[in-house]
């Protein structure tokens, strides 16, 4: 019987991250597009998250979120990802994560990766394949509107931009007066081309774009007047829980999720608007159905997309940047980190 050795373990740092995802925006979107077909084909292993909350904190959580994915990429492992929004008040982000990927031959981890920006990548990547494949058929947005401006909104906009999007207006919209300011000095920063307004409300965003982009940290439904949504924009429903359901069930409203099982569980919109009818018949389908083909996007409705987030996803990005640090050499191993291998001492 041939021995078998355990893998060596790194820790790769939230720098190296950023320095592998820089610039591939493109091959990320590629990347995450292969992964929802996969996932469609039954090629992956993606249980339901699990939530960790705390009766004394009851605005934060950590989430655990467990895959396995065949194909190429082929690898085992867990986000671990919390979101404590009382951060935000002392100019700490928000989330914070750990990537563990493990081996499917030994089941031995093998690397731990700061996970803050995979996630907000693989977020990103894929809201901008979404707002590309759901956006066909339709005229293409030239208005786009944030609601809530941290990290994530920061990210789908720099993917917006590096997969071909310009617009003609960008809109601005955060209860926090500092961080709608502080967002639109990085959109100036970015260069970013056509008018930059900063809106007092949701509805004068949300009447003003035709792609709208939700990264709140909203708990429970905000907005609820479907006639903000009567030029039937392209929805961007990154944060969940941004949406009434009435908006959601209203006969002018196409609604795609990432996966259905998924997306209608921890009170998300979709899922309370599943308790009120008892039924899931408003939706529309998947994007890995948009993708195929076997559905189209209406051009003539409002379009919500609503994604939990798979965490096969965040295992594709996670092995992408592990296999290039390791290329380029700059593991960090832990010598020594899996101790007791001997069965019998």
């Amino acid at each position: 019987m041939t021995r078998t050795t355990a893998p060596a373990f790194s820790v790769i740092s939230g720098h190296q991250v950023q320095q592998v995802l820089d610039g591939r925006e493109l091959e990320i979107l590629e990347l995450i597009e292969a992964v929802y077909r996969l996932h469609g084909a039954g090629g992956t292993v993606n249980p339901p998250s699990f939530f960790l909350r705390f009766p004394d904190r009851p605005s934060a959580r950590i989430i655990g979120l467990p895959a396995s994915l065949g194909g190429p990429l082929r690898v085992d492992g867990l986000k671990w990802i919390s979101s404590f929004p009382e951060n935000t008040a002392s100019g700490l982000p928000r989330a914070s994560a750990v990537l563990i990927l493990n081996d499917p031959d030994t089941g031995y981890p093998y690397a731990c990766l700061e996970s803050s920006v995979i996630s907000a990548t693989r977020t990103a990547s894929s809201a901008a394949l979404a707002a590309d494949r759901l956006s066909r058929g339709r005229v293409r947005p030239a208005r786009v509107g944030f609601v809530g401006t941290g990290l994530i909104a920061r990210y789908v906009h720099a993917h917006l931009a590096a997969t071909g999007w310009e617009f003609e207006e960008t809109g601005v919209h955060d209860l926090s007066p500092d961080s709608a300011q502080g967002f639109r000095g990085y959109l100036e920063r970015s260069g970013t081309k056509g008018r930059i307004a900063v809106h007092d409300s949701a509805e004068s965003l949300i009447r003003a774009s035709e792609l709208v982009v939700f990264a709140t940290v909203a708990g429970e439904p905000h907005v609820h007047d479907a006639s903000w949504f009567g030029h039937h924009p392209l929805v961007l429903h990154l944060s969940l829980r941004d949406l009434a359901p009435s908006i959601l069930l209203d006969a002018e409203t196409a609604n795609f999720v990432d996966d259905v099982e998924h997306c209608l569980k921890a009170n998300t919109s979709p899922h309370l608007a599943e308790q009120a009818t008892g039924s899931r018949e408003f939706i529309d389908g998947t994007l890995e159905d948009v993708l195929t083909g076997r559905v189209a996007a209406p051009a003539d409705r409002t379009v919500v997309f609503s994604p939990f987030g798979l965490g096969v996803l965040d295992l594709a990005v996670g092995r992408y940047v592990h296999d290039e640090v390791a290329r380029r050499g700059a593991l960090h191993v832990v010598d020594g980190f899996f101790h007791e291998l001997s069965r019998y001492g």
